[in-house]
């Protein structure tokens, strides 16, 4: 089963902090690693990846630097900083406030009795 777009692209960005949490990557190695994890239920393409990759670039959230490969091309890292590493953070707990929310709605596991408000 497909993902929509629509709940995909509200998703995307956090799903690349948290693989960019573990290690600096490049873009095709980020595709690769968020299809093997999701069990290739988030199959990205480069023209969907790389501008979320610009958007945290310029948002302060990671960074990217140019590393020599063995074929002597260049490749483009990217890590997450400081602030990515914080908006990581929140974004989780937001995703578990909405995940747990949806779950009650929908009838999952998790019930509403367990959000919390703030």
């Amino acid at each position: 089963m497909e993902i929509s777009k629509e709940l995909l692209r509200g998703s995307t960005a956090i799903l690349v902090l948290k693989l960019l949490e573990k290690e600096d990557m490049y873009g095709y190695q980020i595709i690769k690693e968020l299809g093997r994890t999701s069990k290739g239920v988030f199959n990205l393409k480069e023209g969907t990846l790389y501008p979320i990759l610009h958007s945290l670039e310029r948002g302060g959230l990671v960074e990217s630097y140019w590393e020599d490969t063995t074929s002597k091309r260049k490749r483009k890292y990217y890590r997450l900083t400081a602030a990515g590493q914080d908006a990581l953070t929140v974004r989780t707990r937001e995703w578990d406030l909405f995940r747990t929310a949806m779950d009650g709605v929908l009838g999952g596991q998790r019930r509403c009795s367990q959000l919390k408000t703030t």
